[in-house]
């Protein structure tokens, strides 16, 4: 899909990858680009950055009452969405002994967001016979996240619900796509974005010394510039999968696995019509 004369909404889209996404909209020729975030600041920032062609909504994404404003919102005074960019996403911390808070709060966020995407849109996206869904998940979700548990699984599960909704509504016209990247430089990775942070008072997974920035030092440290220029060249070749680190999985004996990861773009893990067709 091309996104000149797109309306475009973007959660998250007040800083990092959202931001990012929001300017490379814009610069494709969107018609609009719907900004939305918790943060009502940010989010009127991202769309001064934008111009013309930037609206910003304030909304929690953990609301299911909220998104569905933002779409009649959006399709009342714009018109009708042509891509939902589900985006916004936190850290957890932690393994199996964070407490039940946390494990919900980042399912909130980094799962039900994206369903409560879908819920909202796909009955207008059938009913005009089409429409673009795209979420942001992690390479975490291929992989796992070392020292944080909610936040691993939660992006699986992001992704996992991103290919049934490819699978299930993909011969239907909507297409979808699941952004999966390597570390990448935002404030979430620098300083951590999540319910522990508050929890603990940021003691804990906290600057240089947490495992997802170490790994990130091995493994390199992709820009949002480059996530968003690897996504819209996704979206225009309609793939599924997009910014997808170099992802080199050997097994070794004893049964473990060595992975070495790098910081190429868009290698697909798995195309949706093999999926279909298993």
């Amino acid at each position: 899909m091309e996104l000149r004369d797109r309306i475009c909404v973007v959660t998250g889209g007040a800083s990092g990858i959202g931001q990012a996404l929001c300017r490379r909209f814009a610069a494709e020729g969107a018609r609009t680009v719907v900004i939305v975030d918790k943060d009502a600041d940010g989010a009127l920032a991202t769309a001064d950055a934008v111009g013309t062609q930037g609206t910003a909504l304030t909304a929690d994404v953990t609301v299911e009452a909220d998104i569905e404003a933002v779409v009649e919102r959006t399709e009342a005074e714009i018109g009708p969405i042509d891509l939902f960019a589900s985006n916004a996403g936190i850290l957890g911390f932690g393994g199996i002994e964070a407490p039940d808070s946390v494990w919900e709060s980042v399912w909130s966020v980094n799962v039900l967001a994206h369903l409560y995407a879908a819920r909202a849109m796909i009955p207008l996206m059938l009913e005009r016979g089409g429409g673009y869904l795209l979420s942001t998940a992690s390479a975490a979700g291929l992989l796992s996240q070392p020292g944080d548990a909610p936040y691993s699984v939660t992006k699986h599960a992001a992704v996992a619900l991103a290919e049934w909704l490819a699978i299930t509504y993909g011969d239907l016209g909507i297409k979808v796509s699941c952004v999966c990247p390597m570390a990448v430089n935002t404030a979430m990775l620098r300083g951590g974005a999540g319910p522990a942070a508050q929890d603990t008072g940021g003691s804990e997974g906290s600057g240089a010394s947490r495992p997802e920035t170490q790994a990130a030092a091995v493994a390199g440290i992709l820009s949002p510039e480059r996530v968003a220029d690897s996504v819209v060249a996704g979206i225009r070749d309609e793939r599924f999968e997009l910014d997808r680190g170099e992802l080199d999985v050997e097994r070794h004996d004893g049964g473990g696995l060595q992975i070495e990861l790098g910081n190429g773009i868009e290698r697909q893990r798995l195309h949706i019509t093999q999926l279909a067709a298993a």
